[in-house]
């Protein structure tokens, strides 16, 4: 990622761009903390893999001299002692490598998961300019890495140092033991020697790794500009999102308009608010099919006069309907009795429908329980 970026992009990365990121293979990543691994993994097969390898190797080569005066040198023989010595240093070492495997692969996974991209193996031009390679040479970043090789190499030699320092009384009575013993205090020593080096460079791995981290992070920041390309690729211009929800709203109104003839009755606050409501005998229990303030509660009532729909001024009914009730909607049964005392004075001035008859007084009872 371009380092100049840095300035203007602010914003957090979306998950489409952390996806894309993922697709060209660009993943927060310590080769550090995969080193220290597979170093520790060396390490930890050899001591336990390890006098199994010296006895198999030992055995296999005094076999061998000892037999070597009564053996016929011919080219059957050779191969077939050259196919055992591959066989044998197959056996010996597959374990150590299984485990160095496996443990590199754990720690490849725990970090990136995985990831499969062929995008950086494609050829890329821009690589070979050497204007951009002057300045990734002497940037900010190569400097961090450089400081960071040279303290690494500082840990090694002072845990070397320390670790042959407090083993010097060990090193000094080799002069005194046999060849074998000598050989096992190497041994021994180099491992001591590479398991400090290795939870050394772990623990810089993992510092490394946070730093890694927060370097992806900052890589994938977007600008404000980059936020609003990405949301119009993957929604569409603003623009007419905002006339594709617009043109949903209208027709919604419409809808809702169009029930507002076939309400039962409309409840106003009166000017302010106006809530439709449908009742018929096998729809029980009523609908709110309309409601709205100011201008569209104006059209409601309009529409209701046009089509004959009885309208009732009820203040505190009309705002608890609106504020409780969406459209499309059962009443709510603590507004039963309201509903009812409503239904009833219809009833009382012929102004209820037809379809509402049969069910009036049922509802009407159900209120007034």
């Amino acid at each position: 990622m371009p380092e100049e970026r840095y300035e203007a992009a602010t914003e957090p990365a979306t998950p489409r761009r952390r996806q894309e990121a993922r697709e060209r293979g660009h993943v927060a990543r310590s080769v550090d903390l995969s080193g220290a691994v597979v170093l520790l993994a060396a390490m930890l097969a050899l001591s336990w893999f390890g006098d199994d390898l010296y006895d198999q190797l030992a055995g296999y080569t005094r076999n061998v001299f000892a037999t070597l005066d009564e053996a016929e040198i011919t080219q059957d023989n050779a191969t077939a002692m050259l196919l055992g010595v591959v066989w044998v240093t197959v056996k010996m070492v597959l374990p150590i490598v299984l485990t160095i495997l496996a443990l590199a692969l754990a720690a490849n996974l725990a970090q990136t998961g995985f990831v499969f991209s062929g995008h950086p193996l494609m050829p890329d031009l821009a690589k070979l300019n050497p204007v951009d390679g002057l300045l990734r040479l002497f940037s900010v970043r190569s400097l961090a890495r450089l400081l960071g090789s040279m303290f690494k190499l500082t840990v090694i030699a002072v845990v070397a140092y320390v670790t042959l320092v407090d083993e010097r009384m060990r090193i000094a009575s080799l002069a005194e033991v046999s060849v074998g013993v000598i050989a096992r205090t190497i041994v021994d020593l180099s491992l001591l020697v590479g398991f400090r080096t290795a939870l050394a460079l772990l623990v810089l791995a993992i510092l490394d790794y946070g730093y890694q981290r927060w370097q992806y992070e900052r890589d994938l920041r977007m600008t404000r500009k980059e936020i609003i390309e990405e949301l119009r690729r993957l929604e569409g211009d603003p623009k007419i999102r905002e006339r594709r929800r617009a043109i949903q709203r209208q027709l919604a109104m419409r809808r809702m308009m169009a029930q507002v003839p076939k309400a039962t009755v409309v409840v106003t606050n009166p000017t302010e608010i106006a809530v439709a409501i449908r009742y018929k005998a096998d729809e029980p229990p009523p609908r709110v099919v309309a409601k709205g303030t100011g201008l569209i509660a104006e059209r409601i009532r309009r529409i209701a006069e046009d089509s004959d729909v009885p309208i009732h001024e009820d203040r505190e009914l009309a705002r608890a309907l609106f504020r409780a009730v969406d459209v499309g909607q059962y009443v709510p049964t603590e507004f039963y009795k309201a509903v009812a005392l409503i239904f009833a004075y219809l009833h009382k001035v012929g102004k209820l429908k037809p379809e509402a008859y049969a069910a009036e007084s049922g509802y009407r009872q159900a209120g007034a329980a």
